[in-house]
């Protein structure tokens, strides 16, 4: 496979590509989507705990601000590249038009290892980043959120030298912060949560009575766990499977899905769970259940598994844990795969929230963000579901295709193109 075919954002491009196709975009409107509008490339200096001093390079990508201001996370990982920003930053983009959030699309990232700094260190690189960055960043501008391998203290660190550099409160301009700080209830199922509603609404088209339905989790992290929960508690699924990186249990029968996250919390594993068998991560997305949730890595529904798929609903709260190829085959076999910046969306939605709180100052219980959310999940899944029956394509690209059409419907509204 050539480095372009792996380059995220020339697949980015691609799945854009193919929207416009079919969505027949103008050639300018369509060629202003391919590419971000902004963004800022900064090498900043920190001060290491022995005395010597690192450079650190790091990237912010506003990919598209029609709608409102950017919103995305920011990672810190050691082979961070700004192609992966870039593309993040355009699926961001689309998934923010797709829950019809006043948003556009942003990410950032810092090249670094985290798991090799000191708690101190790690700070100094929060706020040497933010110093370079923060100029370009505001509630009304572009609000950054934590991502792979950053966390709400981390948000708290920028949140704090923000505010240090500015003169004034703004806690809105970091989401995913910590409660007293201004974090929002609701955020820490909210990507589970949501995807949840997503499956109930999927259920009800198919016809499916969710009550004893048989559900298996691939990826048993913060997003698994809350799956397991909740599918029981909303749905009245039995989880019959889990899977994580070292090994899966099966129980035809269902499993209790709070004693699984105890276990799992006491134990880092899964295996081992009182009355269950050993099953691979191969086998869990071969399962014959109701719905299947891929929750873990990227690319585990391709070309090669994906005429064994048997799950009804292939619910994805992962990124990307299906190729295109693989989105061709589960389409002709008639499975129901509900894409990933559709069913994992809960998590944006509720950062939105917590803006919306910060703005006004204003707080809602938990019991409000769950409504709301459930709201935005269920309009936004029928959204897709009406465009997918009107083009009979794949929901991937049914989802692609309205939020595309809202970007550009904005953009030609402003008199960009």
């Amino acid at each position: 496979m050539s480095d372009q075919t792996l380059n995220p954002f020339k697949i980015a491009q691609q799945q854009l590509d193919m929207a416009a196709e079919k969505l027949r975009l103008e050639p300018g409107l369509h060629e202003v989507l391919r590419w971000p509008m902004r963004e800022l490339h900064t090498h900043f200096p920190v001060r290491m705990d022995d005395g010597t001093t690192k450079v650190f390079h790091g990237f912010r990508v506003q990919y598209n601000d029609a709608r409102g201001p950017c919103k995305g996370g920011l990672r810190f990982h050691p082979s961070e590249t700004i192609d992966t920003v870039r593309a993040l930053a355009a699926w961001m983009t689309w998934k923010t038009a797709l829950l019809d959030l006043p948003l556009g699309g942003g990410k950032g990232g810092v090249v670094c290892n985290p798991k090799e700094l000191s708690t101190t260190e790690k700070e100094r690189v929060c706020r040497g980043y933010i110093d370079q960055v923060g100029r370009i960043l505001g509630l009304t501008k572009d609000v950054p959120a934590p991502d792979v391998y950053t966390n709400p203290q981390d948000m708290a660190w920028m949140m704090d030298e923000y505010e240090k550099i500015t003169g004034y409160h703004e806690p809105g301009v970091i989401t995913g912060k910590p409660l007293p700080l201004g974090g929002s209830a609701g955020r820490g199922d909210a990507t589970a949560r949501g995807g949840i509603f997503t499956v109930r609404e999927a259920a009800k088209v198919l016809g499916l009575n969710t009550q004893g339905s048989t559900c298996a989790i691939q990826g048993f992290g913060n997003a698994g766990q809350f799956a397991a929960t909740l599918a029981q508690e909303i749905l009245g699924s039995k989880v019959v499977a889990i899977s994580d990186s070292r090994g899966g249990i099966y129980n035809e029968k269902g499993m209790d899905a709070q004693k699984l996250v105890d276990f799992k919390l006491k134990t880092g594993k899964v295996a081992g769970f009182d009355g269950a068998e050993e099953i691979s991560n191969e086998e869990i997305l071969e399962l014959d259940v109701d719905v299947l949730y891929p929750s873990a890595l990227e690319n585990v529904i391709t070309k090669d598994n994906a005429n064994n798929i048997k799950a009804k609903i292939v619910a994805e709260l992962a990124n990307g844990p299906t190729t295109p190829e693989a989105d061709d085959i589960l389409f002709r076999n008639g499975v129901f795969d509900i894409p990933d910046f559709l069913c994992n969306a809960g998590g944006v939605t509720v950062s939105y929230f917590e803006c919306v709180q910060n703005a006004y100052n204003y707080y809602w219980e938990v019991e409000d963000v769950h409504q709301r959310l459930d709201k935005k999940m269920t309009r936004a899944f029928h959204d897709v579901y009406s465009m997918q029956k009107k083009h009979n394509v794949h929901m991937r690209m049914a989802a692609y295709m309205v939020a595309i059409e809202r970007v550009a419907e904005v953009m030609k509204l402003r008199g960009w193109v």
